[in-house]
């Protein structure tokens, strides 16, 4: 199963792109392993019209160009579902075991996600009730990610 992140703006260099960029390369590791196929990042530009929905809209546009055809979507929202890592771990097994192709996470920018690309995914996600800025969350993803492979490999990274 191939994943891929699909950011609203991009990571400067600093402490939050070197997470990410660590998170990443620990996943890829470990990911082969499980049969994840690989894991790309695509940051895409936001959206510089001056009210939010056009903003909403256009992001949304962009979001869609990127992902893969029949990817199964997951979306980051604070709004979504909270999942423990474990159920997380299973999750992504659970899809990787049902052969699906690709695995799209969405990050939306500083205004959210459209309503349209939410009502689209199979799984809303969030990392607790806070708002948290994208860049955050494309690290605390990452982690989760990586944290999943080590559930799924019996790693002792993993301590719950």
């Amino acid at each position: 199963m191939r994943i891929l992140i699909v950011c609203v703006g991009r990571l400067k260099q600093g402490a939050e792109r070197e997470l990410a960029e660590r998170y990443h390369a620990r996943f890829a590791d470990t990911g082969r392993k499980l049969g994840f196929r690989g894991l790309d990042v695509v940051e895409l530009s936001e959206s510089r019209a001056r009210d939010t929905a056009t903003r909403m809209a256009e992001e949304a546009v962009a979001i869609a160009a990127a992902l893969p055809d029949k990817a199964l979507l997951v979306t980051l929202d604070e709004r979504g579902k909270s999942l423990e890592s474990s159920a997380f771990a299973q999750k992504l097994a659970h899809w990787r075991d049902e052969q699906t192709a690709a695995l799209a996470f969405v990050i939306g920018g500083a205004d959210g996600l459209s309503p349209e690309l939410r009502r689209k995914a199979a799984l809303s996600l969030a990392f607790g009730a806070a708002t948290w800025p994208h860049q955050m969350v494309r690290v605390m993803l990452l982690e989760q990610l990586y944290r999943a492979t080590t559930i799924l490999t019996g790693h002792p990274y993993h301590r719950a």
